[in-house]
């Protein structure tokens, strides 16, 4: 029997996860959630209708597991527990200063539900392999570097602000920072000297652009920290330069034995963000399910979910194909 899979949002996350539902075979979607205005969302899946978010409540019976594709700033604190005390869900909360709060509100509200938290790919995947590897190298340290590329919860944050009609942000990594810690001397960077973002920002007519530019700059978890640029800009000018979603990550660990030296490093090249956060999703969906299946209630975050629940396949095939 299929994974019925529920949409929460219809966004970029929320339009990559229905993409890519298909390439999935023991999973089908079932619902997709909007605020509002069911009737104006086309989805392109046969069979799935659109229903607002009051809506949930009477279909608990219908759907396994709910992919919840808000944004972490402001959407998911307030939904994440919500829908957590109904469903089986999962998300790619992605504030990572207050993931631990997040955790313990979405565990409270998950009693007798699985909750997958933060799955995405930073966080996410990339702390997967920051745990793997700290575990197997554990004199040495760890590094993250994100971009170039879009990052989705930047741009909603900024999209947030009082005054912006829409935004896109880049996070683009200090290719001298990456330079030092590839040559196994394990430099003790700050945040800023890691990053500077990029912000291409189209403002609401007559807005105040000095005050637009201060909130992005100050704001706390996404900018605060970073050298920020902001740049203002007309719709034409982002819907023709900046509509695509690529993005890029590498996470690192550089340790040692006694005198001899080891770097891992793990990479990603993306040409869609979104879509292949996606397929974060829907992977830990499936695991989410089974967790569920197995009375494995509560909170979970990557950490938690056994990598052979992340597959289709059973554990013989597993054995025989990839070990």
């Amino acid at each position: 029997m299929k994974i019925r899979i529920g949409i929460v949002g219809y966004g970029n996350i929320g339009r990559g996860v229905e993409k890519v539902i298909p390439q999935n075979p023991d999973t089908e979607l079932a619902a997709v959630f909007v605020r509002k205005n069911p009737e104006r969302t086309i989805i392109k899946t046969p069979g799935a209708r659109v229903y607002t978010f009051n809506d949930a409540k009477d279909l608990t019976d219908k759907i396994d597991v709910i992919i919840l594709c808000c944004g972490s700033a402001t959407d998911l604190p307030e939904e994440g527990p919500k829908y957590a005390a109904m469903f089986n869900t999962v998300d790619s909360f992605d504030t990572h200063a207050v993931i631990p709060q997040y955790f313990e509100k979405i565990n409270k509200a998950a009693a007798n539900k699985t909750a997958v938290i933060a799955a995405g790919w930073d966080p996410g995947i990339f702390s997967a392999m920051k745990m793997l590897s700290e575990a197997i190298l554990p004199d040495g340290a760890t590094y993250s570097f994100w971009g170039p590329g879009v990052s989705q919860g930047h741009s909603n944050a900024i999209r947030k602000v009082a005054g912006v009609k829409d935004a896109v942000q880049y996070t683009i990594p200090s290719e001298k920072a990456v330079k030092e810690v590839r040559s196994g001397t394990n430099p003790q960077l700050t945040t800023r000297q890691k990053h500077t973002r990029e912000c291409y920002v189209v403002p609401e007519e007559n807005a105040d652009l000095a005050k637009i530019e201060n909130d992005i700059k100050t704001m706390p978890y996404y900018f605060a920290d970073y050298d920020t640029t902001v740049h203002f800009i007309t719709e034409e000018e982002l819907l023709k330069n900046h509509s695509k979603m690529p993005h890029a990550g590498l996470v690192f660990r550089g340790g040692n034995t006694g005198e001899n030296k080891h770097m891992m490093e793990f990479s990603l090249k993306l040409d869609s963000n979104p879509e292949f956060t996606a397929c974060n999703l829907v992977a830990y969906a499936r695991a989410a399910a089974r967790m569920s299946k197995e009375g494995n209630f509560g909170a979970k975050t990557v950490f938690d979910v056994p990598l052979s629940y992340l597959s289709p396949k059973d554990g013989i095939t597993l054995i025989r194909e990839l070990l």
